[in-house]
């Protein structure tokens, strides 16, 4: 397919920082092996462990990333908040030195509290994960604002896939595949990866804007 042979950049995981199994430095290391070059670190968060959890993933990111060959972004999502506390949050996690902000979307597994996709789209986030049943005006806000909207390799999350697809192509919102891996059996390959966004409806032309979209924010979250 398109990006086989460059490495995969996968764009949501989580360590045991939250409710992932793995250390940080595990994970990367899994991830390695498989032939990932780029891995988001992305573990849940809301207003009581913002303040610790953003500053000891930033510092353990730089650390892997002198001396590893794999690139890691020190990441964030943010899950199950009040709306009003969203925005706030988003800033809070940028000024704690966040390289990429998610939100957690509206996901059909969850209960979500309704109006989170146009919440973490109008705060500004770089990601809305597992969007669910997004609606066509918030994915035009989302085109709007270059909030990337997630095709999702996770059970439970990945049902709304074909529905998050359909509307990006209407809307011209950019997509972004994330494994939401929580422990080594979710890390998925390039192949694995491309199968879920082609299952998810796209075109085969179509993942290369997929792999493009992550380029950006690969190069927004990691300059030079």
């Amino acid at each position: 397919m398109a990006r086989a042979d460059a490495g995969l950049i996968d764009l949501h995981t989580h360590t045991l920082f939250s409710d992932g199994e793995l250390l940080l430095s595990e994970l990367v290391r899994r991830a390695e092996v498989l032939g990932y070059r780029l891995i988001n670190i992305s573990d849940h968060a809301d207003r009581s462990n913002m303040d610790f959890l953003v500053p000891r993933v930033v510092q353990a990111c730089a650390e892997l990333n002198k001396l590893g060959r794999i690139r890691v972004i020190a990441g964030v999502e943010i899950t199950h908040c009040p709306l009003k506390q969203i925005a706030r949050l988003v800033k809070e996690a940028r000024d704690l030195g966040a390289q990429l902000v998610t939100v957690h979307g509206e996901t059909v597994s969850e209960p979500v509290i309704e109006g989170t996709d146009r919440a973490g789209i109008e705060a500004g986030a770089d990601i809305l994960a597992h969007p669910g049943l997004v609606s066509e005006a918030d994915a035009a806000l989302a085109a709007e604002k270059s909030v990337f909207l997630e095709i999702s390799g996770r059970k439970g999350h990945c049902l709304a896939n074909g529905h998050v697809a359909r509307i990006a192509r209407l809307s011209g919102a950019g997509l972004v595949f994330g494994s939401d891996a929580h422990d080594e059996t979710d890390l998925v390959s390039m192949e694995q990866a491309e199968r879920v966004l082609l299952g998810a409806g796209l075109e085969a032309h179509e993942l290369l804007a997929v792999w493009r979209n992550a380029e950006k924010l690969a190069k927004k979250a990691l300059p030079g």
